[in-house]
């Protein structure tokens, strides 16, 4: 975190300057301070010299490509990473590959919508520095294919129990609907949104039983779920 706690810094890495530039202005007048690379040289270095609140992550970047740069942070420092992809294909492919990102947007983007999303990402590592999974709230228990919610066993099928022990167990990470989808088996399952929100919607009404006043399923649009109390 920088010293000044009322701005926090976003460095910005995206070799279209055009685009940078915008969100640059965005970020700025929403009262954040900035910083901006063109290329992905220099830039782990960067972030171990003087590291920034939050990292707006270009995928596709000259010199170092986004990949590298969030895999290298990743080995030294849980600093918030926003990933952003031109390609809406390549988000199941950086979904899967479990690289440490917060947060994944697609361009084209609207730059008030960058600047929602770096917002939210920070206060969930403001408000929760450690795991949400309490254990006190949700138990599991793999041999039995039992979750229990504060001690109340939820009705489950195996495809619920293995979707939902797979969230929790991963907190805070977003899985899009075709990730999840691989948990899903038969032949009668022909449609990856609509099974995975129907489980999903089934999810959250038998958890609701229990939690009525906390969602802990949160939908992350255009993309899919993540788990999160």
């Amino acid at each position: 975190m920088s010293d000044n706690a009322e701005k926090p810094r976003v460095l910005v890495v995206e070799d279209e300057e055009r685009i940078a530039g915008i969100l640059l202005d965005y970020l700025k007048q929403s009262g954040f301070e900035t910083d901006a690379s063109y290329s992905g040289d220099g830039v782990v270095e960067s972030v171990k010299e003087n590291p920034p609140d939050i990292l707006l992550l270009d995928l596709m970047l000259p010199g170092v490509d986004g990949l590298t740069i969030c895999r290298e942070v990743r080995k030294f420092s849980e600093l918030p990473i926003i990933m952003v992809t031109a390609r809406v294909d390549e988000l199941d492919r950086l979904l899967g590959l479990e690289l440490g990102a917060d947060d994944y947007i697609c361009k084209p983007f609207s730059p008030r919508e960058v600047v929602a999303r770096v917002k939210a990402v920070l206060r969930r590592h403001r408000h929760s520095p450690e795991p949400v999974s309490d254990s006190r709230i949700f138990q599991i228990d793999e041999g039995a294919l039992r979750i229990c919610v504060e001690g109340e066993k939820l009705d489950l099928t195996p495809m619920e129990f293995r979707l939902l022990s797979k969230l929790i167990n991963n907190p805070g990470r977003v899985y899009s609907r075709a990730h999840l989808h691989e948990l899903c088996t038969g032949p009668e399952q022909r449609s990856v949104d609509r099974t995975i929100d129907s489980h999903i919607k089934n999810l959250r009404k038998k958890i609701a039983r229990y939690l009525p006043d906390r969602e802990v399923i949160h939908s992350v649009y255009g993309v899919g779920y993540r788990f999160e109390i």
